[in-house]
């Protein structure tokens, strides 16, 4: 009898034991970042939004890490000379989560929602230039503009075109084409995800699993990497991402961007809707100054344009930027009725370096008599109903992009639908459209070069650094390429080290 139990003992032993190292075994990836607040793909917008979209759906076409257009969903494509119709082949037996075919109606279905005006989605400005979306072919799309655009790859790579199935009004089943299955979603907590097996990239996901642990603070999320509760922490301050450079068990990693905080004034209404106000603000921020004390020299210094070093081609210094003169600045402010000075809100996320920026603006701005209350909000708060797009001064942190004509279209211009700044110039807006369409890249080096002339002189919009993208992530895993907007990382290609 003693010796059955004894046997028992030992087998059920021996099953926990495989079991813990089955759990052991699979490699799952726990990333620290902000909490979510949108599924709908067509209104994601925080780098964690993006990540976890970016898992769970496919784009038709990506950007790898080095901005180059590459194939997802499509196998191949084709452009006609004149550069007004793209057709694309669908890589074959691609399936939705659900079991459900991925067809070439699905694609249509996606980017016809996303520029349908009734639908009031942001990117209804970044395909106005469509004409029609056209099924032309049992695994065949094809895309007809109204004019040419050098940039309509990277349009169709925009973050919020991921290809969800027709019809789709649930996004909380997350049903997607992507390389992971959600399992459970906890708003306040978690994501958590398992490898799609099914995933028709072979060898893709490389991990077992894929954790998203929601952090409402940067250091807690660093805390928790230090402590192995987490294997990534990103979206941190400078300072904090210094701390970890050289520490055991961590890897720290950062890469150049086109990412930049704009500080940003409303032009259609006071104190904005006086160009002196903007330009008071301008002479009273020391750029220089502040990419030191917030960025500590990551990164680039900003010249209040979105076309930036990264842009080699299209970066233009020939505009000089004012020197700092708070005295001129109080002078400005008098003259457009406030000798006494302005007293001002304003507001910003708590992610990154913006609470530093707000500060620092804070004290170089009360030297021209500009006295700021800094109102920090969390970023799902401030990001979250469109809060940000009504405050009158904000800082808003801006996603690199691979190319400058994103930045036109999306915020500058005066049908822009993220057009915080309500700034509306019809030079420019005709500069965007020149190099938004034209063919001749001559033209339209120059176009951006009198872009940025016109953002200097008279836009409503700061600009005073170009922040590098960074990372720390534990050295237990391996394949992990940063890019430079965080949230498109691929996570598809980490991979447990030595595994």
């Amino acid at each position: 009898m003693r010796r059955g139990i004894v046997r028992v003992f030992l087998l059920a032993v021996v099953l926990l034991l495989s079991i813990q190292g089955a759990a052991l075994a699979e490699s799952v990836f726990r990333v620290a970042m902000q909490p979510i607040v949108q599924v709908d793909p067509a209104l994601i917008s925080s780098d964690a939004e993006v990540a976890v979209a970016n898992a769970v759906y496919d784009y038709l076409v990506d950007v790898d890490a080095g901005s180059r257009i590459i194939p997802r969903l499509a196998a191949t494509w084709v452009v006609s000379e004149d550069g007004t119709e793209y057709t694309f082949i669908l890589t074959e037996g691609i399936r939705f989560h659900d079991g459900s075919p991925l067809v070439p109606g699905d694609v249509a279905w996606t980017f016809d929602r996303l520029r349908d005006p009734e639908n009031g989605f942001a990117t209804e400005s970044v395909y106005a230039n469509v004409d029609r979306i056209d099924v032309t072919g049992p695994n065949e799309v094809t895309f007809q503009l109204k004019e040419p655009n050098p940039f309509f790859l990277y349009d169709l790579s925009d973050n919020h075109a991921l290809i969800v199935k027709r019809g789709t009004t649930d996004f909380l089943a997350f049903n997607g084409t992507g390389p992971f299955i959600v399992e459970d979603y906890r708003p306040e907590d978690r994501i958590v995800m398992r490898a799609n097996s099914d995933y028709f990239i072979e060898g893709l996901p490389r991990i077992d699993g894929l954790q998203f642990i929601f952090f409402g603070d940067q250091v807690a999320s660093v805390d928790a990497l230090r402590g192995g509760q987490v294997d990534m922490a990103w979206r941190m301050s400078s300072a904090l991402f210094l701390t970890l450079q050289g520490e055991p068990g961590i890897v720290a990693v950062d890469v150049p961007t086109n990412g930049f905080d704009l500080v940003r004034l409303r032009s259609d209404i006071p104190p904005g809707n006086d160009p002196l106000v903007i330009e008071a603000m301008k002479l009273a921020t020391d750029r220089e100054a502040i990419f030191q004390i917030v960025q500590l020299g990551l990164g680039a210094v900003g010249r209040d344009s979105p076309v930036g070093p990264l842009y080699a081609e299209y970066y233009d210094e020939s505009t000089p930027i004012p020197a700092r003169d708070p005295l001129a600045a109080k002078a400005l402010l008098a003259s457009a009725g406030y000798p006494d000075g302005l007293t001002i809100d304003l507001y910003t996320p708590d992610t990154g370096g913006r609470p530093d920026l707000a500060v620092v603006l804070k004290e170089q701005w009360a030297e021209a008599g500009i006295t700021v209350n800094v109102i920090v909000e969390p970023e799902s708060i401030y990001y979250g109903e469109n809060h940000w797009m009504d405050k009158e001064l904000g800082i808003t942190g801006w996603g690199s992009r691979p190319y400058p004509q994103f930045y036109m279209n999306s915020m500058l211009t005066c049908a822009a639908s993220w057009n915080e700044s309500r700034f509306c110039d019809s030079e420019f807006d005709g500069l965007a459209a020149t190099a938004g369409t034209t063919l001749d890249e001559a033209e339209r080096v120059a176009a951006y070069a009198e872009i940025q002339r016109i953002l200097i002189e008279r836009g409503p919009v700061i600009i005073p650094y170009f922040f590098a993208a960074v990372a720390a992530y534990s050295d237990r895993f391996d394949g992990l390429e940063l890019k430079a907007f965080p949230g498109r990382t691929d996570f598809r290609i980490v991979f447990a080290s030595g595994g």
